[in-house]
């Protein structure tokens, strides 16, 4: 009679705890396939300002109210303002002077999140004037 109570409760947890495992297998590949679809997507590009980046996990409004700022138009937005607010929040939640790690964490991610989506216009505008402007090299002449 015992013997027959202890294989019920082994098949019964062996069957509980197989469909834990196959539900968690289903689960992670899930998760996979939605992280490579969107690295595959440019995961955050300019045109994707409500989605998340994967690498930050924080939208860009999100971002900006973090901040305080107006969200970039165009890729463009005051980067003296962006930084002026960082400077100023970064530095209110010191925890040396009794402020929030988390809350200085989460503020160093907006101001990031927010130069990873000025930051190719950036370097597009700068490539174009220095094409407009053409190159000119400087040229040292030996007096001798």
């Amino acid at each position: 009679m015992a013997h027959r109570i202890i294989t019920q409760v082994v098949l019964v947890g062996g069957r509980v705890l197989g469909r834990a495992f196959a539900e968690a297998y289903k689960q992670a590949s899930a998760s996979s396939q939605y992280q490579r679809a969107q690295a595959k997507n440019g995961n955050g590009s300019a045109s994707s300002s409500g989605r998340a980046s994967i690498t930050s996990g924080m939208t860009l409004d999100e971002a900006c109210k973090i901040l305080n700022v107006k969200p970039p138009a165009g890729g463009k937005a005051d980067m003296e303002d962006v930084m002026e607010r960082f400077k100023r929040l970064f530095d209110a939640n010191e925890p040396k002077n009794g402020g929030s790690f988390y809350l200085q964490s989460k503020v160093l991610r907006a101001r990031e999140r927010i130069e990873a989506e000025v930051g190719p216009a950036v370097e597009k505008a700068e490539m174009e004037a220095e094409t407009k402007a053409g190159w000119s090299p400087k040229i040292y002449k030996d007096d001798r």
